[in-house]
């Protein structure tokens, strides 16, 4: 048996100015052929069991490409055409099976839908071959996509803690039915009328715990799979929004669980959208939190996890005017200050112009840097092993880092985005996290992945970016209607 795996992960914000191109793959990590198999064979992602479920069976392997960027803009044409091309051209050579890691959420130049068209290209080419999909809980999902695939999965936890399991399950579903030991999988799909927030779907919260439980009962009953997506609201694009979709052994097995756990989630549309609160009254009550451990403090407005810029200096000037102490902060993307601070080297006390780098013209935001006065404390080359349970075995790549120390506060400064998900964020660069009074992170929910056992208070700092929960900041243009929270809808389907 041959397979061909792959991997193509983005998730784009159409309002975010980062430019995805082929360059900013290369900086998260893309990566052919052996070196592809080398990078991702001993970790919990889902090529890294895709290539154990490989050998359990002894297939031949063919790995074209493992390509992955930090979310930002959208893709440009040629980076979506030079990712592609390997894929296309491993399965126009020949192959039994297709294994994809795919995001969901990919957004080009030429096209809304990255993951079906590229699934469409690949049917076009070999149209009876069985394919099967990996994607991310913040998946858009499309008709295209379920068309052109034979079983499709999603992550069930964010922070995306179970990527090993999920793609274990579907791969286990694809292999099955290649090897003649179950019939070929049914999928069955809902859309849902609805554009819930980020800051909302965290599966250790409700509404998407319920959810997530609904669907591993329905997996517990014989289903072979379920998943929900909460769906990704940054992107202003059709079909955005959240989804379910079940893979069952025939069609009203999977349609039945599909109208099921959609329901559910309707009913509980309300509270998938964020409250806002008052930034200075939050950090005011921050400081007067007392706890024995680190305090984490959220700016979720500007997470590069998300698309955002990371160099918005809001939440930080806020943090610093009210005078909170023992801070360190997880990270601002400042290529430029890096530099000054490597000239200048360790010990050195300087003035920098940090963050603001970058315009926001989506939200009509400028560029506004922080003026501070400070010493460089550490510099690294940004590259460290992450250990805890996201992306376990995966070399993160910050570019250049520096450690920029005043007032009270520590920051992390990179030369490449990077969410701060995991605690070697800090370790790498010589901070021990677990003895700071507060740590602010440039995230949304994957920081729990890491800090969440360490955090004795949590504080979302509603901050400015492209990574907002506010809807009145962006302007959508290209959304399906009737959708809710926009339109009032009492009854669906």
């Amino acid at each position: 048996m041959k397979l061909v795996l792959a991997m193509l992960k983005h998730e784009t914000n159409t309002f975010s100015p980062i430019v995805t191109d082929l360059a900013r793959f290369e900086a998260w990590g893309l990566y052919h052929g052996q070196a592809a198999i080398d990078a991702y064979a001993k970790t919990n992602m889902p090529l890294g069991v895709y290539l154990k479920l490989a050998r359990e069976i002894g297939a031949e392997v063919v790995l074209p490409v493992a390509a992955e960027a930090m979310p930002g803009g959208k893709v440009t044409r040629e980076a979506y055409a030079a990712l592609c091309k390997p894929i296309l051209d491993a399965v126009r050579a020949g192959c039994d099976g297709c294994l994809l890691d795919l995001h969901g959420a990919m957004v080009t130049e030429d096209t809304d839908d990255g993951e079906g068209t590229l699934l469409e290209q690949i049917r076009a080419i070999a149209p009876t071959l069985p394919i099967a999909v990996t994607l991310d809980l913040h998946c858009n999902l499309t008709q295209r996509m379920v068309d052109h695939c034979d079983a499709l999965i999603g992550y069930k936890t964010y922070p995306h803690v179970d990527m090993d399991i999920v793609a274990e399950r579907v791969g286990r579903i694809l292999l099955g039915w290649l090897q003649g030991k179950r019939g070929k999988p049914v999928m069955a799909w809902r859309q849902l009328p609805l554009l819930s927030q980020t800051l909302a779907q965290g599966t250790a919260d409700e509404p998407m715990k319920g959810l997530i439980n609904a669907c591993h009962a329905a997996e517990a009953a014989g289903l072979p799979a379920a998943t929900v997506f909460g769906g990704f609201a940054l992107a202003d694009i059709k079909d955005a929004g959240t989804s379910v979709i079940t893979i069952g052994d025939d069609f009203a097995q999977a349609d039945a669980a599909a109208a099921r756990i959609a329901k559910l989630a309707w009913e509980q549309r309300d509270i998938f959208l964020y409250k806002h609160r008052d930034l200075q009254e939050t950090v005011a009550q921050a400081k007067a939190t007392e706890a024995d451990g680190p305090i984490v403090l959220l700016d979720h407005a500007d997470n590069c996890g998300s698309g955002g810029t990371q160099d918005v200096m809001s939440v930080i000037a806020e943090v610093l005017r009210q005078g909170l102490q023992d801070v360190a902060v997880g990270a601002v993307w400042d290529p430029e200050a890096v530099r000054q601070m490597q000239a200048a080297g360790v010990g050195a006390t300087m003035t920098l112009k940090l963050g603001g780098k970058t315009d926001m013209p989506a939200i009509h935001e400028k560029a506004q840097p922080l003026i501070l006065t400070g010493r460089v404390r550490t510099i690294t080359d940004g590259e460290w092993v992450v250990r805890g349970p996201m992306y376990t075995g995966y070399t993160v790549k910050m570019g250049p880092t520096a450690v920029f120390e005043t007032a009270g506060m520590q920051i992390v400064v990179v030369s490449n985005h990077h969410e701060p998900w995991d605690t070697g964020v800090f370790t790498s660069v010589g901070i021990d996290p677990t003895a700071k009074k507060y740590l602010l992170l440039k995230s949304r929910i994957h920081y729990r992945a890491g800090f969440a056992p360490l955090a004795k208070a949590t504080f979302t700092l509603d901050g400015v970016g492209v990574t907002t929960s506010d809807n009145t900041k962006l302007d959508y243009q290209h959304l399906r209607k009737p959708l809710y929270p926009f339109d009032r809808l009492n009854d669906w389907p």
